[in-house]
């Protein structure tokens, strides 16, 4: 008799639109490293499993999360845009002078200041250039293959091939970005500052902790519930 597989944490991210929510409170990985299933993530995370599932079986009434799989991909898109891209470039020309400071000032006692800036800034530059990509190259094509569909006629083919070459490269992207802040956290014990850290510092973490949040709901849409929705709308029209 053959057991059924249990859904690992990036399918129950994209079919509950509060898990995501849930697993960033209990600091489970669900966008690039969702591959685990629930259980395998609450060990990695080193929390307990009962208490991730009851909060996983409150009526998503309580909360005003909204569900990204009944959205068009238009309206994700758009989302995505001008939601998560917009918070990642103000916040990165926020951070930039902010990382630069804190390790002027407190660099020479705390060297692992030095480590943060350099990973923020590669993470940056990456980030800037991946977003561009993006807005001009893939997300077109989807909002262009939604378009066709609804319309009932046959997009162009784009000049990539497929879909999926320019999303493989955008979740390979998402994997190093996903790894550069797994060292940031590692590297400021989980976004905590020093005892006697000035207001600065305790500034530079809090918003470091929020960078991370945020990317790691903007990767989840995209990985999760845009990109294989836009690959199975394109194997549909070819």
């Amino acid at each position: 008799m053959q057991t059924q597989k249990s859904p690992t944490v990036r399918e129950l991210a994209a079919i509950n639109p509060s898990a995501a929510r849930i697993f960033e409170r209990f600091g489970i990985d669900y966008c690039c490293g969702g591959e685990k299933s629930l259980a395998e993530a609450c060990t990695a995370a080193k929390v307990n499993l009962d208490e991730v599932k009851t909060a996983l079986e409150r009526p998503v009434s309580e909360t005003k999360d909204r569900d990204w799989q009944k959205a068009s991909l238009a309206e994700l898109v758009s989302h995505i845009v001008e939601k998560h891209h917009q918070f990642t470039r103000e916040e990165i020309a926020r951070l930039t002078p902010l990382i630069a400071k804190v390790e002027g000032v407190h660099g020479r006692n705390h060297p692992e200041i030095n480590k943060v800036q350099g990973l923020f800034r590669g993470l940056a530059q990456e980030m800037t250039m991946h977003m561009m990509k993006e807005e001009h190259m893939l997300f077109p094509y989807i909002e262009q293959l939604e378009e066709a569909a609804n319309r009932g006629v046959q997009p162009a083919p784009p000049m990539f091939g497929t879909v999926q070459n320019p999303v493989r490269m955008m979740m390979m992207e998402h994997d190093a970005s996903g790894e550069a802040l797994r060292r940031i956290r590692e590297l400021t014990g989980g976004y905590t500052a020093p005892a006697a850290a000035c207001v600065s510092y305790q500034t530079l973490y809090k918003a470091l902790q929020e960078f991370e949040a945020d990317l790691h709901q903007h990767i989840h849409l995209e990985n999760n519930i845009l990109f294989p929705r836009a690959i199975a709308l394109e194997a549909r029209a070819f």
